[in-house]
C-alpha cells in the first residue's frame, strides 16, 4: 500500500510552491494557511505573505498590523496573530531557527498535532502520521471505519489508525500522498476509485460502500445573527475602529457595528413588502444604533439613510447587516470595547485590514459617494 501511494504520489501530485523546498518555515506558513482553506485559494496568499516576509526573523519583526492586513480576506485572523506570536518567540528563544523538535515545535502558539506533525515530517523526516479532512476520509474508507469523522475525538482516534500505515523512511513523502490521494482522488463526492493507486486494498470499494463513507455527525443548525452597522461620516472623513487584539476577528478595524435582537430573515419571510420593513424595522435598527454609539463610543449621531444590507457566513454562524450612512454630531470617542479609532478619508480604507463583511459595503458606499 506504501509503496503504491508513493509511486502515484511521484507521478501525479500538484506542482504547488511549497513543494519546492524544505524550509521548515515556508511549509509551516503553508500548512497554517491551508487549515480550513482551499488551496487555490491559498496559493496567491502564500506568494504575497512569503514574498514580504521571506523567514521567520522578518516575520518577528513585522508590524501586527501588516501581519493582518497581508492575511485580509483569508479569514481565521487566529492563525495569523498566532504565526506572528510564534515567530518571536523563535527569535527570542531559539535565535531564529524552528525547533527540530517536536515536542518544542508543538509548544508554540498555534501548532497543534496537524501543523507538528506536516511540518516536522515534511522539513525535518520525523515519522509523524498526519491526520487532516483528507487523511480521515481515505482511512475511513480504506478500512470502512464507521467512527464519525467530524467527532470531537476523531482526530485521536484516527491517529492510531493511521500509524501503522505511516512510511517511516519517508514519513514527509507519504503524508503529502495520502493527503494528495484525498483532495484529488477520494472526493468527498464522486470518488474516482478507478484512478485510485490502493483501489484493491480499499474495504468500502471491495464492498460497494464508498459513497456511504465517511460516516458524519448531524451538523448543528447555523445561526443568523442581525447586525446594525454605521458608517459615519465628519466632513469628508469616515469612523473606523479597532477591534481588540485577541477574540473573534482580534486586531483588525472595522465601521462601529451592534448586534440586534431583530429577525429580519424571519420578518421578511412573514412580511415581504418593504413597507413593513421601512415601517416596524428599519426605524427601531436607527434609534438602537444610535443608542450603541453614544452608549458605547460617546458620540451622538444622525442617521442620513439605510446603505446596503450585507450577508455573510462564517464557520459556526452568519451575519445579516444592515449598513447605515450617518453623520457625526457631537462627543469625544471614548473606547470602552474597541482598541483604537481612526477618522480617514475613504481613499485610505486600504491600507487597513478589515473583515470581509466590511468590504462586501464598500461598493454601496463608493456607488453612493459616485467614487
Amino acid at each position: 500500500m506504501q509503496k503504491q501511494l508513493l509511486d502515484w504520489y511521484s507521478q501525479n501530485h500538484r506542482n504547488l510552491p511549497w513543494r519546492q523546498t524544505k524550509d521548515p518555515y515556508m511549509i509551516w506558513v503553508s500548512e497554517v494557511m491551508l487549515q480550513q482553506t482551499q488551496v487555490n485559494t491559498v496559493i496567491p496568499y502564500y506568494l504575497n505573505f512569503i514574498n514580504h516576509f521571506p523567514d521567520v526573523i522578518s516575520l518577528a519583526d513585522a508590524d501586527s498590523q501588516q501581519v493582518l492586513k497581508l492575511w485580509e480576506g483569508l479569514g481565521y485572523y487566529s492563525r495569523a496573530r498566532n504565526l506572528h506570536k510564534a515567530a518571536k518567540i523563535i527569535l527570542e528563544t531559539y535565535t531564529g531557527q524552528i525547533p527540530k523538535d517536536p515536542y518544542l515545535f508543538i509548544g508554540l502558539p498555534g501548532v497543534g498535532q496537524y501543523i507538528m506533525a506536516a511540518v516536522q515530517s515534511i522539513a525535518f523526516n520525523h515519522s509523524l502520521a498526519v491526520v487532516d479532512g483528507n487523511v480521515k476520509r481515505v482511512l475511513a474508507r480504506f478500512c470502512m471505519e464507521k467512527y464519525p469523522v467530524n467527532s470531537h475525538n476523531a482526530h485521536d482516534y484516527y491517529s492510531k489508525i493511521a500509524y501503522p500505515y505511516l512510511h517511516t523512511q519517508e514519513p514527509g513523502t507519504y503524508n503529502q500522498a495520502i493527503m494528495e490521494l484525498g483532495a484529488l482522488i477520494c472526493k468527498p463526492k464522486k470518488p474516482n476509485c478507478n484512478q485510485c493507486p490502493i483501489m484493491d486494498e480499499c474495504k468500502a470499494f471491495a464492498n460497494g460502500q464508498v459513497e456511504h463513507y465517511p460516516f458524519r455527525e448531524p451538523k448543528k443548525t447555523v445561526p443568523t445573527h442581525d447586525l446594525v452597522c454605521a458608517i459615519i461620516f465628519k466632513n469628508t472623513k469616515i469612523l473606523i475602529v479597532q477591534r481588540k487584539l485577541t477574540g473573534f476577528l482580534g486586531g483588525l478595524w472595522e465601521f462601529p457595528s451592534y448586534t440586534t435582537k431583530t429577525n429580519k430573515n424571519k420578518l421578511h419571510e412573514i412580511h415581504e413588502s418593504q413597507e413593513f420593513y421601512q415601517e416596524n424595522i428599519q426605524n427601531k435598527n436607527e434609534e438602537y444604533l444610535k443608542n450603541q454609539l453614544y452608549t458605547n463610543l460617546n458620540i451622538k449621531v444622525s442617521i442620513n439613510q439605510f446603505l446596503c444590507r450585507v450577508k455573510h457566513a462564517y464557520t459556526h454562524f452568519k451575519i445579516l447587516m444592515d449598513v447605515y450612512r450617518c453623520t457625526y454630531m457631537s462627543g469625544k470617542i471614548m473606547l470602552n470595547e474597541f482598541t483604537d479609532y481612526r477618522w480617514i478619508e475613504i481613499h485610505e480604507l486600504h491600507q487597513f485590514p478589515l473583515p470581509k463583511s466590511n468590504h462586501k459595503c464598500i461598493p454601496a458606499l463608493k456607488a453612493y459617494m459616485d467614487i
